[in-house]
């Protein structure tokens, strides 16, 4: 980390071009600034924190970029901030709970919230022995993260196929899992919240066209259809859809506040779709979450300039309670 600097806010991050916005606007509200790059990165744990607020914008997908040893990186740093007395925003807790789908499982199983049936396992056949919840099911990675290592599978036999002939899908972490399968109206897609300090900022439909690579990001997405900078979007057979959500149900914004207090989440995406019965299913929670600029204007606001807002609260925040705490020392 270097030598103690007076920042105000360290952000963590492994993929530059999903963070130009932010920094944009942290430069235009002349915060002092550190951006610590997690792809090549070293920190003395008797050294740190640098600063009183740290903002955490690590994603689980990096290994699809190259970059796998960011996420141990970032955890090993979070732990060390978090003991240090620094405020790490979407922390350790939160990181956590976004590399493991099976813990968001449990998680949504704790709080009462309709989920899919989730099994995680290392061995296909071991899988197929208690897997109960039919056909077609969903493949997903435990550590997920823009739509890498999805697959739709008919049959038991697609499974042991896709498992005998893709070995690398096993990568990074060696556990995947079977997933529950809901079909939903494709004109109205799924529904993404993005929370700020445990609030809705704002909700979107998203009209996947097939593609399973959701990242809001209009890097990854380009709102004009264009080319894509990300590493997995090349297979999508259409351009994916966002569309503001004005109408979005209290009950539905409800849930997904619960879901970010009972994470840990500070900042987040949650993701629920409708069922053919109309129920609501939830199924991921994002604690990296990429904010679209032409959705945060469609509801009159730059979604990156709110966040700011609440980086210089947090950073007032514990401005002054250090102030108090050196006053009572006094």
């Amino acid at each position: 980390m270097g030598a103690r600097v007076p920042y105000e806010l360290v952000v963590l991050f492994e993929h530059p071009e999903w963070q130009k916005p932010l920094w944009a606007a942290l430069d235009r509200r002349q915060v002092r600034y550190a951006a610590l790059d997690l792809k090549r990165a070293a920190f003395d744990p008797d050294a740190v924190p640098d600063a009183a607020l740290y903002f955490n914008q690590a994603s689980p997908s990096a290994y699809v970029r190259g970059n796998t040893r960011a996420v141990p990186l970032a955890l090993s740093l979070m732990r060390s901030l978090e003991l240090g007395g620094a405020r790490v925003l979407n922390g350790t807790r939160a990181f956590v709970l976004e590399l493991s789908k099976s813990s968001q499982a449990a998680l949504l199983r704790q709080l009462g919230i309709p989920h899919p049936r989730s099994l995680a396992f290392n061995d296909p056949e071991a899988a197929l022995e208690q897997w109960t919840a039919g056909w077609p099911a969903l493949l997903k990675p435990e550590q997920g993260g823009s739509g890498a290592r999805m697959f739709l599978l008919n049959s038991a036999d697609e499974l042991r196929k896709l498992m005998r002939d893709r070995p690398e899908l096993w990568l990074p972490d060696n556990l995947l899992l079977l997933q529950q399968y809901f079909p939903v109206d494709p004109t109205q897609g799924i529904v993404r919240m993005e929370f700020l300090g445990g609030k809705l900022l704002y909700a979107m439909r998203v009209i996947s066209n097939g593609a399973f690579n959701l990242c809001p990001s209009e890097v990854c997405n380009p709102e004009d259809g264009g080319d894509s900078h990300c590493a997995i979007t090349a297979a999508a057979p259409a351009r994916v859809e966002f569309y503001p959500y004005p109408d979005v149900p209290p009950e539905a914004v409800a849930t997904g506040e619960k879901i970010m207090a009972a994470g840990g989440l500070d900042v987040g995406g949650i993701e629920y779709l409708e069922a053919e019965d109309g129920a609501r299913v939830f199924y991921d929670v994002n604690a990296n979450s990429n904010l679209r600029a032409p959705i945060g204007q469609a509801f009159g606001f730059d979604p990156f300039e709110r966040v700011v807002d609440y980086l210089t609260e947090q950073i007032s925040k514990l401005s002054s309670r250090a102030v108090r705490k050196s006053a009572e020392r006094a």
